[in-house]
């Protein structure tokens, strides 16, 4: 994501799903109130879910079960502040589908987080919820706009006429005159943040999520915290985990972000990861030439998209009328479809056409990857990415600082390492200071927790999972490799994978450390 610093440990969301459709062919209003209950005494309300708000991007309700059940939505209060808990309060949304199996066999509710940070949980799990059904014989499948984003109290920054220009802008700046309008440019997105939501902007730090996980597991019923946290979600259940150890249940992580990593260390990650995704589909499309026409050779498939991204820094293409597609907008597009192998079709397809003169397909990749729907309507997720990332971060790289990185970048990669290194200056002038250097994940005395690395993830790079365990602690971490590629292990079908996963949720059997799966 250009400018904004790139998604941390950005998930799939369920704007693919529009995304992809178009390439074949509950919650609250946020406003807060004074209260003196107590809020894990609260009971939510279930009701029918109604259609997505625009700030969760869009589209319809979410469709019956396959039980012929509906998902059920409700909302439930948490303190806008953490460190004032008797303060005022804001609404968080929350979507549920009951276990179909025998009600003695039901172990809980387990809470999903699919990533970001500015994922929508409620929109997330219904879109792919076909793909947990089996975890559904035995827990409540829940999810949740975390705070800042969808539903609960979104973070509004610039509306959607001014990021149709901001995602069009030059976020690779050449020389000193476009480095200025770069970052006056994010100086005026974060104004914006500050004017639209400066209520809610200190308040949206994974620490306080983690804090709002701990209620939901009161006010769901829960002994324990049965979770399933993906990309940045493994970062949230790892601070949950150390918050509240000993609340810990049965819990994965799948796409794992590097916990002992700066904001700075973890773009230049994103950068070495990017480029291996980029050089996995350059060596596949090589060896199947009839199905992917894009070079003779790998290295002869990345020359032309490096080419083919100079030129457009020049000369953009025509792309989803009336925009065009930039060599920002081409480079987000590519970097989103290397977030799943089953993209990689589109991003031949998006390159073929683009070789012929039409942006359209590499631009409505980078809108999924914006958060843009056709109608021109954009999620907040780049809003609530952005307040998070910097939020939690205490970095504030500078442009001088990315100059200095410049170089290392390009090492780590020739087509994204530019576009990842100016990215950190999203954070230069931030209104809210960062909490720290890195999020701590040391939670001793933690159930185990299985930790799924895949060794072709682009966004969070394979060595984050060995990180991640090491950092859990003694006897917590428990690694499961997946060579494979794209974001994540769980949803790439590998039934080795599921085995060991649901195997552990639902059986409790931990597999053993170091077992990989191909």
């Amino acid at each position: 994501m250009p400018n904004p610093p790139p998604p941390r440990a950005a998930a799939l969301t369920a704007t693919v799903l529009v995304l992809l459709a178009v390439l074949a062919g509950c919650g609250g209003d946020g406003d807060s109130e004074d209260r003196d209950e107590d809020l894990t005494a609260q009971e939510l309300s279930w009701k029918d879910c109604p259609e997505p708000s625009d700030a969760e991007g869009g589209g319809d309700a979410p469709s019956p079960l396959p039980d012929g059940g509906t998902w059920k939505c409700a909302t439930m209060k948490a303190p806008l502040d953490w460190d004032e808990p008797e303060g005022d309060t804001i609404d968080l949304a929350l979507i549920r589908a009951k276990a179909s199996g025998a009600q003695d066999r039901r172990i809980g509710s387990l809470l999903f987080n699919f990533g970001g940070p500015g994922g929508s949980g409620v929109t997330t799990l219904p879109a792919f919820g076909e793909d947990y059904e089996q975890l559904r014989t035995r827990y409540d499948l829940v999810s949740f706009d975390p705070r800042g984003v969808g539903r609960s109290a979104p973070v509004e920054c610039e509306d959607d006429e001014q990021l149709d220009a901001y995602f069009q802008q030059d976020a690779t700046p050449d020389d000193a005159a476009e480095q200025r309008t770069l970052l006056s440019s994010v100086k005026k997105f974060n104004e914006a943040c500050e004017k639209n939501s400066g209520k809610i902007l200190p308040h949206v730090r994974t620490t306080d999520a983690a804090r709002d996980m701990e209620l939901m597991r009161q006010v769901l019923g829960d002994d324990e915290l049965h979770y399933f946290g993906i990309s940045y979600g493994t970062e949230l259940g790892g601070v949950y985990a150390h918050l509240f150890p000993g609340k810990v249940g049965r819990a994965v992580f799948d796409a794992v972000v590097d916990p002992t990593q700066d904001s700075v260390q973890g773009s230049l990650g994103q950068a070495r990861g990017f480029q291996l995704a980029l050089d996995n589909f350059a060596e596949d499309c090589a060896s199947k030439p009839d199905e992917c026409p894009l070079g003779d050779s790998a290295q002869d498939v990345k020359d032309r998209i490096t080419e083919l991204l100079k030129d457009l820094d020049r000369d953009p293409l025509p792309g989803v009328f009336p925009r065009e597609l930039t060599q920002t907008a081409a480079t987000s597009g590519i970097a989103q479809a290397l977030y799943s192998k089953d993209f990689w079709e589109y991003l031949t397809e998006g390159l073929q056409q683009a070789y012929e003169g039409d942006g359209k397909v590499l631009m409505l990749l980078s809108d999924s990857m914006n958060g843009r729907d056709q109608n021109g309507e954009y999620s907040n997720i780049s809003a609530a990415n952005v307040s998070v990332n910097c939020a939690d971060d205490k970095a504030r790289p500078t442009a001088d600082d990315v100059r200095a990185k410049l170089p290392e970048f390009r090492r780590a990669s020739p087509v994204f390492g530019d576009y990842l290194a100016w990215g950190m200056v999203g954070c230069t002038d931030w209104p809210v200071a960062g909490a720290a250097d890195h999020p701590d994940v040391s939670a001793p005395g933690a159930a185990p927790i299985l930790v799924v690395g895949n060794t072709g993830d682009p966004a969070t790079p394979y060595e984050g999972a060995r990180k991640m365990v090491d950092a859990l602690g003694e006897g917590v971490g428990v690694e499961l490799t997946y060579k494979g590629q794209g974001h994540g292990a769980y949803d790439s079908g590998n039934a080795c994978v599921r085995d060991a996963v649901n195997g552990y949720l639902l059986d409790g059997r931990v597999p053993p450390g170091g077992k990989v799966c191909s």
